[in-house]
């Protein structure tokens, strides 16, 4: 599965960069997050719940950064094993470009294989499900960093939200 997609950002570069960098930020804003911690610079373990379809699952995994051009740009990749379910393995280019000194754009490029029961679903619901995830993520991620203090908050923040000014 490959998904290209970015996300403005109302925040400049190097708040984007810290916080893309930021193992408490990031367990905010990724759905299903239990756990993330930073082991060294460039490796954090996570422990991530999920649901696809009827298969719900933990994952256990490992993120490693690398190719790192701060505050520019870095490719992070990792893989989990979620038991039964099976397991998930990838990475994305993360690219930020500045739009304007306090608007930043996030462009990246995802690449994931998986496999055992979670392969078996098919293609359509995994990647429906991948591109929602990613959805969430950088819905909270630009919130977050944008100004709201929580996930919780950029949730609030949603299209709703905004329609009401809540």
């Amino acid at each position: 599965m490959q998904m290209n997609d970015s996300q403005r950002i109302p925040a400049p570069k190097q708040t984007v960069w810290a916080a893309l960098n930021d193992p408490e930020v990031l367990k905010q804003c990724i759905p299903g997050c239990q756990a993330l911690e930073m082991s060294s610079p460039t490796e954090m373990t996570a422990t991530v719940v999920f649901k696809v379809g009827p298969v719900k699952a933990t994952f256990g995994g490992k993120v490693t950064l690398s190719d790192l051009d701060p505050p520019n740009s870095y490719r992070i990749s990792g893989e989990g094993s979620g038991g039964v379910a099976g397991f998930a393995k990838g990475g994305a280019t993360v690219r930020l470009e500045s739009e304007s000194a306090e608007v930043t754009i996030l462009h990246y490029a995802v690449d994931a294989q998986i496999g055992g029961k979670l392969a078996q679903l098919g293609g359509r619901l995994i990647d429906a499900t991948a591109r929602k995830l990613a959805g969430e993520f950088f819905a909270a991620f630009g919130a977050v960093v944008g100004g709201a203090t929580t996930a919780g908050d950029a949730e609030k923040k949603g299209w709703f939200g905004r329609l009401t000014g809540t």
